[in-house]
Parts: structure tokens; sequence; C-alpha cells
């Protein structure tokens, strides 16, 4: 692959994280484990547990998620993550955005296909 795809990959990929890791707790709170491994089937993604921990600390402190622990049968007790009132807010702009953003692409490439 050439250099400039795989930085254009590199920039979705840091552009579409917060949206994946918000959208992964819309249905309901998780672990920090619990959302690495959701989020590392989501192909193309390429996240790591380094990539997603400084975003969920990030995440809370914009107050868009929230934490709580919980102690654990398995081991250590668990940070749990959840959508604050604002983190569903700016979840539904960035997928009304991201909904406008993938039709006009759309058109995009079937007026190419015509040309």
């Amino acid at each position: 692959m050439s250099d400039h795809f795989d930085n254009w990959t590199v920039q979705v990929r840091k552009g579409l994280l917060d949206f994946c890791v918000l959208s992964a707790l819309a249905e309901r709170e998780r672990y920090g484990y619990e959302l690495v491994k959701t989020l590392v089937d989501v192909a193309g993604l390429g996240v790591t547990e380094g990539t997603l921990y400084p975003l969920l600390s990030r995440l809370r402190l914009q107050g868009l998620v929230s934490t709580r622990l919980e102690e654990s049968t398995e081991g250590p007790a668990r940070k749990y993550y959840a959508l604050t009132r604002e983190g569903r807010r700016t979840l539904g702009l960035m997928q009304a955005y991201m909904d406008t953003l993938t039709a006009g692409a759309r058109t995009l490439r079937k007026k190419g296909d015509h040309a």
C-alpha cells in the first residue's frame, strides 16, 4: 500500500474511534476490557488497549462518559463506562453527520460511475 493510503486510513480511524466507542456504549455500559474486545472485532478499526484507555479518559473529562467501579469475583475491580446525557446527544449528532457524509460520498461515487 502507498504511504498516502496508510496515512489516510490512520486519520479515518482516529476520526471514527470516538464515534465507535460511544456507539458501543449506547446499548449498555461496559467495562474496559469488554469494550476493547467489542471494538477489536470491528474490521478495519485497529483499536488496542493502548489507544482505548486514554480515549476513554478523554471522553470522561469531556463529560461524554461516566465511570463506576464494581468489585469482581474474577480479579480486580472493574471500571464500567456508560454514556452520559451529553454523550448520547453527541452520539446523535455524530450519527447524523455520518449519515450525511456517507450519503454525500455515495452521490459523488455515483456521479463518477456515470462520467
